[in-house]
């Protein structure tokens, strides 16, 4: 009998153990997270499921052309991708991206853009005019859009996203499995 319960306690303790690195993990360090819609298109499908790097901006700073994912609205959270640091001047013209003056390609684009035939897929604009006058990304924040340049919610219509509100950097898709791989 007393070896009975002496198991039955290191079975208990062995899932309490579980259960609090699991949290502590998905907490801190890694979390799964659902892509809800069509704005990230080609890079991320609707409903392809994801993990969200949590450390990685607690010991690192958002890069250029990253994949984030940030508190946009209560309840919500969107991923889009990291266009505009802070102190940037951004600006799209004929379809390309600038950066303080300079051409940027994005890479990630390419096969989207050969699909469209009626015009550009991201539509002249400058920071300006989209932000009521502001020319950079100001201190502390980014400016973000979704690969799916013509029907994304994001910077042009939301505006600059605060580092603060950013959870976490994703690439790794792994469901659907046939969809597994590592998002650039």
């Amino acid at each position: 009998m007393a070896r009975g319960k002496s198991e039955f306690f290191e079975w208990v303790k062995a899932i309490v153990i579980a259960v609090l690195l699991a949290a502590v993990i998905r907490y801190f360090l890694f979390a799964p997270i659902v892509v809800d819609g069509l704005s990230m298109m080609p890079t991320l499908h609707d409903q392809n499921r994801m993990i969200v790097n949590k450390f990685s901006y607690k010991i690192g700073k958002p890069e250029r052309f990253d994949i984030v994912v940030f508190h946009a609205e209560a309840h919500k959270d969107y991923i889009k991708r990291v266009i505009g640091l802070p102190g940037d001047h951004i600006e799209y013209k004929n379809d390309v991206l600038y950066v303080n003056g300079k051409a940027y390609k994005e890479p990630y684009l390419d096969e989207y853009k050969k699909q469209v035939i009626d015009g550009p897929l991201t539509e002249d604009f400058k920071l300006e005019d989209i932000t009521g006058g502001q020319t950079t990304v100001p201190e502390g924040h980014l400016f973000v859009m979704g690969d799916n340049r013509r029907y994304s919610k994001d910077s042009r219509q939301i505006g600059f996203v605060s580092i603060d509100e950013v959870l976490g950097e994703t690439s790794i898709v792994y469901w659907p499995l046939s969809e597994a791989r590592i998002a650039e």
